[in-house]
């Protein structure tokens, strides 16, 4: 071989090792894009969201191993580009989802918030109410147990009239029989005396009426 087969032998030899270099590179980036939207891609919580932009960033990763030397930044990027945007995505819809959850759930507070004030509002006039009406039966229990006091009262008031009446009456008897028995006394006392003395005049009152019948005896 001369030397400018050499030389060609040389160059070729530098043009395959730079291209198994760019080679290797471009199987790194592929399968580094390819291993994290896989990953999106089996998330269980992300992996079934941003279906659409993770298909188009599948897309760039193809079109990125597909590319020629000069379109392989471009493609590089914009596969790069896809899959950031495609994680992002899925990430915003998760989000918005759980921010949907939550707001429903603050609803569902709030509703079940409104629901507990109605119900102690309820329960609270049945309160009053039961309460107004204890102190109506108490008022109506009060009322009548006075009308039955008041009566009590006046029908005390009626006995005791009755029995001041009746004791008056009672009083005058005893009166009557105190003076009856003193005269009884009286005459028992004035008789005996006369029986102890001898004399059966009588000392009624007939006896002091025939008094001026013996003096004009005397004086015939």
């Amino acid at each position: 071989m001369n030397r400018f087969g050499s030389m060609l032998a040389a160059v070729a030899l530098a043009l395959a090792v730079t291209g198994a270099a760019h080679a290797r590179q471009d199987d790194i980036d592929i399968n580094r894009l390819t291993s994290s939207l896989d990953q999106l891609a089996n998330d269980p919580t992300l992996g079934h969201y941003a279906l659409s932009e993770q298909a188009r960033a599948r897309d760039a990763i193809t079109q990125l191993a597909q590319a020629g030397r000069r379109e392989r930044p471009q493609a590089l990027y914009l596969a790069e580009r896809r899959v950031d945007l495609a994680k992002a995505a899925a990430q915003l819809q998760d989000a918005q989802i759980k921010l949907n959850q939550l707001d429903r759930e603050h609803d569902q507070i709030l509703l079940a918030n409104s629901q507990r004030e109605a119900e102690m509002a309820r329960l609270e006039l049945a309160r009053q109410r039961l309460q107004n009406q204890l102190a109506q039966e108490e008022a109506a229990r009060l009322q009548q147990q006075g009308q039955e006091y008041s009566q009590a009262a006046e029908q005390a008031r009626a006995d005791a009239e009755r029995a001041n009446k009746l004791a008056a009456a009672q009083s005058k008897v005893a009166r009557a029989a105190r003076r009856e028995a003193a005269l009884a006394a009286q005459a028992a006392k004035a008789l005996r005396a006369q029986m102890e003395s001898g004399d059966t005049t009588p000392t009624s009152a007939p006896v002091k009426k025939q008094k001026p019948a013996k003096k004009h005896r005397d004086q015939h």
